[in-house]
């Protein structure tokens, strides 16, 4: 795997484990409560497990035609460097349609752990595939602002977890 690819993935990895540690022995009616028609934390960790499968799915739909893709500039580090700021805001986003329609209903949490594992090890093993020389093509595709590349796909994930931290930790200590 690429180094970038790399880093991204591990720091991505390490996230995951943060949280099914902080959820692992959670009663299932915390887990599962939905205050005053917010989402529980099972319904936050459904939708960013969701994200990411259909996020991997799309990457490898993309990677099958990787030599006939561009590469990522400066735009994309631009969109990066916005989706970051955008993630790590007090700004509230809806969801996407395509997430929305593709999100299941909650799971226990032994099962989101175990699918949310299988999901980790799916993306690591598809992210070794990327030749070296592909790592900046255009893999990846964020509902808003367009395509980038594998790493930036990956650093967005991270953000996108990152994002919904606080609402998962207000939830625990409830």
């Amino acid at each position: 795997m690429h180094p970038n690819l790399q880093i991204a993935y591990e720091k991505l990895e390490h996230q995951r484990k943060q949280i099914v540690e902080s959820i692992k022995n959670l009663p299932e009616d915390i887990y599962k409560t939905a205050p005053d028609g917010k989402w529980s934390i099972a319904q936050i960790l459904m939708h960013l497990l969701t994200a990411e499968r259909l996020s991997i799915a799309y990457m490898k739909k993309k990677s099958l035609g990787i030599d006939g893709l561009k590469n990522s500039g400066i735009k994309q580090k631009l969109v990066a460097v916005l989706l970051k700021i955008s993630q790590r805001g007090p700004f509230r986003f809806t969801a996407p349609k395509v997430i929305v329609e593709n999100t299941p209903e909650a799971l226990t949490c032994d099962e989101l752990i175990a699918r949310w594992e299988k999901s980790r090890a799916d993306l690591k093993q598809f992210l070794e595939s990327i030749p070296v020389n592909h790592t900046r093509k255009l893999i990846y595709k964020h509902p808003l602002v367009g395509m980038l590349d594998a790493t930036q796909g990956i650093n967005f994930m991270y953000e996108h977890i990152h994002h919904h931290l606080p609402q998962i930790k207000r939830l625990l200590n409830q």
